[in-house]
Formats: C-alpha cells, sequence, structure tokens
C-alpha cells in the first residue's frame, strides 16, 4: 500500500511577497503612465484638427474678402462707364462732340445712319439691346447726313456703317450686313459674336 502524504500550504517569504506587490504597483503605475500618454496624445491630435479647421476657416475669409474685392472694383468699373455714357444707346450731335466722347471710352461702336434708311433702323434696335447688356462698351450712333466731314475722314461710303474703336483708334467697320450673314433677320446674338471677335466686348458679359 501506498501511503499518502499530505503536503504542507507553501508559505510565500516576506521579500517574496513584497516583490509580488511592488509589481503589481508598477503595474498600476505603468497602466497610469500609457493612460496619460493616450490622452496627451489625444488632445495634441485634437488641437491638430481644432488648427486645421482654423485654417481652412482662414483660407474660407480669404477667398470671401477676395470676392467682396473683386466685386468692389467691378462696381467701381461699372459706375466709370455709366459716367462716361455706356449703358445706354444715344446719338451723338457732331463731329466735336464725337471726338470728345470717343476719349472716354476704351470700346466704342459707332453706327453711322440715315433715318431713310430701313436697315439702319435694323441695326438701332440690334445695338439698343446689346448697349444695356454690355456696360463695358460704348453703343453710339451719328447721323451721316449732318457729319459730312466725320464720314469722310473714317471713309463711310454705304449706309448703315458700324465703325468699331479701341482705344480713340478705329480698327475695323461693318458696312451693311455681308459680316452679318448677308440678311435682314440676324439675331442680335450674330452681331454679338462679330463684335467679340473684334475685341469690342469682353466675354465675361457674353
Amino acid at each position: 500500500l501506498l501511503a499518502v502524504t499530505a503536503h504542507a500550504p507553501k508559505n510565500h517569504s516576506v521579500p517574496a511577497m513584497a516583490a509580488m506587490m511592488n509589481a503589481a504597483q508598477m503595474q498600476e503605475v505603468l497602466g497610469q503612465v500609457v493612460l496619460q500618454s493616450l490622452q496627451e496624445k489625444e488632445e495634441q491630435l485634437d488641437s491638430e484638427l481644432h488648427k486645421m479647421e482654423r485654417m481652412e476657416e482662414d483660407d474660407f475669409e480669404e477667398l470671401r474678402r477676395q470676392r467682396m474685392e473683386r466685386l468692389k472694383v467691378a462696381a467701381a468699373q461699372k459706375a466709370k462707364w455709366k459716367l462716361a455714357g455706356h449703358g445706354e444707346y444715344a446719338e451723338l450731335r457732331d463731329q466735336k462732340e464725337f471726338f470728345n466722347e470717343m476719349k472716354k471710352s476704351e470700346r466704342a461702336v459707332v453706327h453711322f445712319y440715315r433715318g431713310s434708311t430701313l436697315r439702319c433702323e435694323i441695326v438701332d434696335m440690334h445695338l439698343g439691346k446689346l448697349a444695356r447688356k454690355h456696360p463695358e462698351t460704348r453703343f453710339v450712333k451719328v447721323n451721316a447726313e449732318k457729319a459730312p466731314f466725320l464720314c469722310e475722314r473714317l471713309k463711310i461710303w454705304a449706309l448703315p456703317t458700324m465703325v468699331l474703336v479701341k482705344e480713340g483708334k478705329t480698327e475695323h467697320s461693318i458696312v451693311g450686313f455681308d459680316d452679318l450673314g448677308g440678311t435682314d433677320d440676324f439675331p442680335t446674338s450674330t452681331l454679338e459674336m462679330v463684335l467679340l471677335t473684334h475685341e469690342l466686348l469682353l466675354e465675361e458679359y457674353c
């Protein structure tokens, strides 16, 4: 028969228990350090995200500021054009007025007409529409019969004739409707495109 021997319970020594307690405390300290480190990293990340959000807001604010500045410049330019007679289709009374008015505008379309000519009335209709749409260009008309010297100087030999003036110089003359398809029923957009081609209009207003 095998004798069953009872084992006495193991007793931990004081140094061993102290070591176990120190290990537990160390584990707790390490846990606190890790937690603190994670919290600091989270706060740092939050700070970076907040900084990025502020930068984006600043960027949007800068874009808004630039847009407002452009709107102010555009409004000031339109006011200047209006003072120079832009935005309406007007008649110049004589040669002296013609030369004075051409000095005020960078771009101008001058219609030489005769009251009894039907095609001149057609041009009047189209230029009236374009004058309201294109504030960047001056649209005027001159009675050819009352301005013989001007007609001779600008070589006006047929009516209607539209003289295109840029920076005080004659760039081109549209004689009759040949440049507009040769028919009386051309749309205003056709004349608009011809003037745009000759840089008498700005594309942003087309």
